[in-house]
């Protein structure tokens, strides 16, 4: 049966300012009756949830809490069919990357009821939501590329934008861009548009279609994935130029490698998923030990470039040295709220974000 409105407390459902998370020295039970356990619900095997998973599973074997991960291919039915497996099952932590965020609610409501620690990457409900300041990473991106402009091309460039609008979440990024843009008389932005799939393949068409009505590009901005199919149809056409500014946002293999290379991919902004996925990680253990936890938090958003890829590439292989660094771990992770087991009704059941509008109500 799946989980009714009726049958427990519905958390924080009305936007709420979470204050900055301070670690609570106050006593709170342990869950009851639960196995001290963290499972991992994941959607699929994209490289950034198996940078998730790397880092929890570095942090369960560290706390000693026994750990693994299921798999939903991205089928719906089948996560929920996991979720509640896990309950039966009673494990006491639960992180979870949603296939369809509205159709496994339920069933995460009843966790947390259950009284497991529930950890969420991006949509509630949740014991603690994991976000990203997404106007904050386009911001970071437009800012290196306005950069790049005023410093190699004279203040002058004609721009693709490759955007994510119809994906609600993500289109703060672009507005962030084209603000930043707006403050260059130079720039003309020739193409601003959503390829059709948002993918290396959708990336590649859209650009040979702009290239017929616009044969010199300066700058492309998007995610990785299109970006990368945008230099592809850059070079195929003869016009790929190594004082480009090509950049993108996810840090993707490909992508770091085109940084490596030298040429026309200069940056990309990458949010780093085996130091959150570790965090995530930790604040389970605690939460099974009877500790206060954050109710939500931010990845913060790293310009990758080609001086700084070996410092990031080894925050990426040891998120545990990372996160037991104070300073490097303020580079990445921003907390906020607390929670624990004798407060959980408490739970985020809200879209979470740290940067919605300042005029909602502080949190008690």
């Amino acid at each position: 049966m799946s989980a009714t409105a009726a049958e427990g407390p519905q958390g924080i459902t009305r936007q709420t300012v979470l204050p900055s998370f301070s670690p609570s020295s106050e006593s709170c039970a342990r869950p009851e009756g639960l196995e001290p356990a963290l499972a991992f619900v994941q959607d699929n095997q994209r490289q950034f949830i198996v940078g998730v998973g790397y880092g929890l599973a570095r942090a369960a074997t560290a706390r000693g809490v026994p750990y693994h991960a299921v798999i939903a291919g991205n089928d719906a039915e089948e996560q929920v069919a996991q979720i509640r497996e896990l309950q039966a099952a009673k494990i006491g932590s639960v992180v979870v990357s949603p296939v369809i965020p509205e159709r496994i609610a339920p069933d995460l409501q009843q966790l947390i009821w259950s009284g497991a620690y529930v950890g969420a990457i991006v949509p509630p409900p949740a014991t603690e939501i994991l976000n990203a300041p997404q106007y904050l990473t386009g911001k970071v991106l437009g800012d290196a590329a306005a950069s790049y402009i005023r410093d190699h091309l004279g203040g002058r460039a004609n721009v693709v934008l490759l955007t994510q609008d119809s994906i609600q979440f993500l289109a703060p990024r672009f507005v962030a861009i084209r603000d930043v843009l707006a403050g260059i008389p130079g720039v003309q932005i020739v193409a601003d548009i959503s390829p059709s799939p948002v993918d290396e393949a959708g990336g590649y068409a859209t650009m040979q279609t702009i290239l017929l009505a616009n044969a010199d590009i300066d700058v492309v901005l998007g995610a990785d994935t299109v970006v990368l199919g945008a230099l592809k149809a850059l070079r195929e056409a003869g016009k790929a130029r190594d004082d480009q500014f090509l950049g993108g946002i996810d840090g993707e293999r490909e992508a770091v490698a085109e940084i490596k290379a030298g040429g026309p991919y200069k940056v990309s902004v990458s949010l780093n998923s085996p130091v959150f996925g570790y965090a995530l990680g930790q604040h389970a253990a605690d939460w099974l030990e009877g500790k206060h936890v954050p109710q939500a938090m931010d990845i913060l958003p790293s310009l990758l470039t080609i001086e700084n890829l070996a410092a990031y590439e080894a925050d990426l292989a040891n998120p545990d040295a990372v996160y037991s660094d104070l300073a490097r771990r303020d580079a990445y992770l921003r907390m906020y709220g607390s929670i624990c087991y004798d407060t959980r009704d408490q739970y985020v059941n809200f879209p979470w974000s740290s940067e919605a509008e300042a005029a909602a109500p502080q949190a008690p």
